[in-house]
């Protein structure tokens, strides 16, 4: 889950800490590599897919390997992030990510609408981070007292997944998944307004937040739309 990056250097207020070309500088750069992060995440769900290499990935052994290698990479992320090694190791984390949705992938893809679903999936999540985008440039209020929120809410939501892995309720992963796309909605307007404000100054930082975004909203998107369209 989107756990980190919500906090504000040192002194931040609220205020903008940065001059308007800074903060257009780590804008741009986030873009482009949040761009770029999305060629390794559909080459390795291509990959899982082909071979089927994650689909013994199941119940607590899949779990065990997603948060250890997921948590693993965002380590190593924020230690590199400050330097060129960061890009390569956030490109890694975003190949790995692809690979582990690999295993709901095939499964949407083995039903009639499958590829119907994978791409309305994918159209109204871009959907939703143009409606945040747009949001994240219109709102000047300060969305920082959001974090803490926000934060609370990711925690909760992965408690309850957790659980769910072992209980296997379909109704639970219904609820689990129409709050993982209300919570990141409101987290990718969230990591943009950090941007926007001068409040993120770290553009791999900055675009691993928003992957994580995106990526929980597609997820949950192919969740709720593979449910209601399986025979």
């Amino acid at each position: 889950m989107n756990d980190i990056q919500t906090a504000y250097p040192a002194g931040y207020d609220g205020s903008v800490v940065t001059t308007a070309e800074e903060r257009n500088r780590v804008l741009r750069n986030t873009y482009w590599l949040l761009a770029l992060s999305l060629l390794p995440t559909v080459l390795g769900a291509w990959l899982g897919v082909a071979t089927g290499i994650t689909r013994g990935l199941s119940g607590g052994l899949g779990l065990v390997v997603f948060l250890g290698g997921a948590f693993a990479f965002m380590f190593a992320i924020e230690k590199t992030k400050n330097s060129a090694a960061g890009v390569a190791v956030l490109l890694a984390f975003t190949f790995f990510m692809g690979l582990m949705l690999s295993r709901l992938l095939a499964m949407i893809l083995s039903m009639k609408t499958g590829t119907g679903i994978v791409m309305t999936a994918f159209g109204g999540t871009a959907a939703v981070f143009a409606v945040m985008a747009t949001l994240s440039t219109v709102i000047k209020r300060d969305l920082s007292g959001m974090g803490k929120w926000l934060f609370a809410g990711a925690l909760v939501i992965m408690v309850g997944s957790i659980i769910n892995v072992f209980v296997g309720s379909g109704t639970g992963m219904l609820v689990i998944s129409t709050l993982c796309i209300g919570l990141f909605s409101m987290y990718m307007l969230y990591d943009l307004k950090q941007i926007i404000d001068g409040g993120e100054t770290n553009y791999i930082s900055a675009t691993l937040a928003l992957y994580l975004d995106i990526f929980n909203v597609f997820q949950s998107l192919l969740v709720l739309l593979g449910i209601g369209g399986d025979d």
